[in-house]
């Protein structure tokens, strides 16, 4: 591990920030208001909403548009014929979309676990899905009662994809955020695997909005942006983080998001390896970088931070320990599923 610390990198941020990954996913169902309501309460600085559609125009609070293994729609008869198969982003996939239903079918729906085998089944049945007015005026009401701003990084899903049925998000985002008086002074970062949503935004948001800023978040290297595959063209990730690529981000965008991986990966026996350039590169060009996603379960640690043998027993400790030399590698946010262990790896680096 000394191999792995040397020559940190400092964060560009004056605070390194704990983002509850779809709330405190690790505790309860993902994307739900009991899950970001334990977020805030562990010390999250900022949840995260991410955005999908209904059919009817709102904007609603699901990882994906396919809710199959995120609620109980399956329970549900009454929405049988409405299973069907599209490809969207250059996937196959065959599940319930929330562009077939309107908001009010949704609401009749109950979030389920999405890692049962990992996490339990004892909150299934429990929560709503909510829209995003509902998580601006509930993140509202919790930044008053406690005195502190919590931040909001909501993530447009599959932008392309809505805006080629009708259902474009970026306008309907912003002036959201406009129409709620928390979200006109309280931070927000808006955040995107697609790279034109983020400019047409940036364009937008110009000056007069400071609490607002943009995050390009970063997928595989062999993988092209959405609108990139849409449009025919040949931008991977990959090159999108050298330092060209960078530069270019930095033009509209304040931070990257890249998996853990792409700062300190893993070698070919689980073990932590070396760093690469990707923090020090990307705050060369004035990018903080905003890593995804730490976990607390053996099966998302490298091998030295595991706690037993099975790779789904739960590792507190590890997760932290772990995450301390992320946080040495200069990263200025992460996105974790438990975020009282953000926390303590933050508070007591």
């Amino acid at each position: 591990m000394s191999s792995v610390l040397h020559g940190a990198e400092p964060p560009l941020a004056k605070r390194v920030l704990v983002i509850g990954h779809r709330g405190a996913s690790a505790l309860r169902p993902e994307h739900t208001l009991a899950s970001y309501a334990r977020a805030i309460a562990d010390g999250a600085d900022f949840i995260e909403p991410d955005l999908v559609m209904t059919r009817d125009g709102v904007m609603v609070a699901r990882h994906e548009n396919a809710i199959g293994g995120t609620t109980d729609v399956a329970d549900h008869p009454e929405f049988a014929g409405r299973r069907t198969t599209r490809v969207i982003d250059g996937h196959r996939v065959t599940d319930w979309f929330t562009e077939d239903f309107t908001l009010a079918e949704l609401k009749t729906l109950r979030a389920r676990e999405r890692l049962p085998e990992l996490r339990g089944t004892a909150y299934d049945g429990q929560f709503q899905i909510p829209t995003l007015d509902e998580i601006i005026d509930f993140t509202a009401a919790e930044s008053a009662a406690l005195g502190r701003p919590i931040g909001l990084i909501p993530e447009i899903k599959h932008g392309t994809w809505f805006r080629g049925i009708g259902l474009p998000m970026e306008d309907k985002l912003f002036a959201t955020l406009e129409a709620h008086a928390y979200t006109r002074s309280a931070p927000v970062e808006i955040q995107s695997f697609e790279i034109g949503n983020l400019k047409y935004l940036r364009g937008k948001l110009g000056h007069a909005h400071p609490n607002i800023r943009l995050l390009q978040l970063i997928d595989d290297p062999d993988v092209r942006p959405g609108d990139v595959l849409a449009a025919g063209g040949e931008l991977t990730y990959a090159q999108m983080i050298t330092p060209a690529g960078l530069a270019a981000i930095a033009r509209y965008a304040d931070a990257i998001g890249p998996g853990y991986q792409a700062i300190i990966p893993y070698t070919a026996d689980g073990q932590l390896g070396s760093p690469t350039a990707l923090v020090r590169n990307a705050h060369a060009v004035g990018l903080e970088v905003h890593a995804y996603t730490f976990r607390p379960e053996n099966t998302f640690l490298a091998k030295a931070f595991w706690e037993g043998d099975h790779p789904n027993t739960l590792s507190a400790r590890g997760m932290v320990a772990e995450l301390k030399v992320y946080l040495a590698a200069g990263i200025d946010a992460f996105f974790t599923d438990d975020p009282a262990l953000g926390r303590e790896a933050v508070d007591t680096r």
